[in-house]
């Protein structure tokens, strides 16, 4: 049996070398793919062994380190390869033989290799899967910093992908992270971040609430409080866009209260101005305190989105309002002609 087998595997590499003859491909070619193969396949032989010795009854863990052994020969195998998928699988294997053996320092390490080998194949599902798995063990040996570098670069994968929901859940993980060390400003600017994109996906009032918090943690910090009213300004901002009036002149007198000399700023005057055309559904007078303010206050892209997204909200409104006024125009001329109508019939038929 195992001389036919050796027969078909010359019968296969013979037919593979005269096709590859007959396309005219350089030999070192052929014979890179051939030894690629051939790494390949006794790496997959190591992995198995690996796994044989893990499934056999051991003593005080050493199937453990023998495995480990055997995957990391494996690796070097898949490594000349260059088949990089298959040294992150590897390493994911061994952080588990690590863990095993408690060596959780070891296991972090192993998740963090294979994430980069995983990010080599663009394969961004086991990326993000093995740097959780390393930050939930640094997490729970205490390493903090090393922790938020791993949520860090998690939400870039997600902010890469334009995945701004996921990109929220890890900014918050670091924010909670930064705030338990006692680093505020770090911890402002991943607030910072939520709150822009829970905005740009349509979370207003989460929006609202995390700025409103920035400007609450500012206040209270002497090198932070000259910040505050930007804070407020786009958390003010983010009440336009509910179009409620009552709500946006509760929030500014909130704002006020938060920060005593909110009230006199170039900020506050343009909300109040915003708010009181909001209230008119008066496109063009929203539009002329935006250029009244529009070279004393700084328009990031950020609040131009959003402040783009109000002014089309009021369009709606303004264009709604028309409309029904429309039908008022309609309506009373036609209801006036309908009376007087009547008014003379009855009028004729008394004379009668």
């Amino acid at each position: 049996m195992g001389n036919q087998i050796s027969e078909l595997v010359k019968k296969a590499v013979k037919k593979f070398r005269e096709t590859a003859n007959n396309m005219k491909l350089d030999k070192s070619v052929i014979n890179g793919l051939f030894i690629k193969g051939d790494q390949i396949s006794r790496g997959e032989e190591l992995v198995k062994k690996a796994e044989k010795k893990l499934n056999d009854w051991g003593i005080f863990g050493s199937k453990y380190h023998d495995a480990a052994d055997l995957l990391y020969k494996a690796v070097d195998r898949f490594r000349f390869a260059k088949s990089w998928d298959r040294v992150g699988a590897v390493y994911v294997k061994l952080a588990s033989c690590h863990l095993k053996l408690d060596q959780k320092h070891e296991a972090a390490r192993s998740y963090d290799i294979a994430a980069d080998y995983y990010k080599m194949t663009k394969n961004l599902k086991e990326t993000i899967s093995c740097l959780e798995k390393a930050a939930h063990i640094l997490l729970d040996i205490g390493r903090l910093n090393a922790t938020t570098r791993h949520y860090q670069e998690i939400t870039k994968l997600y902010e890469h992908e334009n995945n701004l929901e996921l990109a929220i859940v890890y900014y918050q993980k670091t924010t909670d992270l930064f705030q338990s060390m006692d680093l505020t400003s770090s911890a402002n600017q991943c607030r910072q971040k939520i709150a822009e994109y829970s905005a740009k996906v349509g979370k207003f009032q989460r929006s609202i609430a995390m700025f409103e918090e920035i400007a609450t943690y500012s206040i209270r910090n002497n090198l932070l409080k000259y910040g505050v009213r930007g804070h407020l300004l786009n958390a003010g901002i983010c009440q336009l866009f509910r179009g409620d009036v009552v709500a946006i002149n509760n929030a500014l007198e909130r704002y006020q209260i938060l920060d005593t000399t909110f009230s006199g700023t170039r900020e506050c005057k343009l909300l109040m101005g915003l708010a009181a055309a909001i209230d008119k559904r008066d496109v063009a007078e929203f539009t002329s305190y935006l250029k009244e303010y529009d070279s004393t206050i700084k328009r990031n892209e950020w609040r131009t989105l959003v402040l783009l997204k109000v002014k089309e909200a009021l369009k709606a409104k303004e264009l709604e309002s028309k409309g029904q006024l429309g039908w008022l125009f309609y309506i009373i001329p036609c209801s006036f002609v309908l009376f007087c109508t009547i008014k003379i019939r009855l009028f004729g038929t008394k004379n009668r």
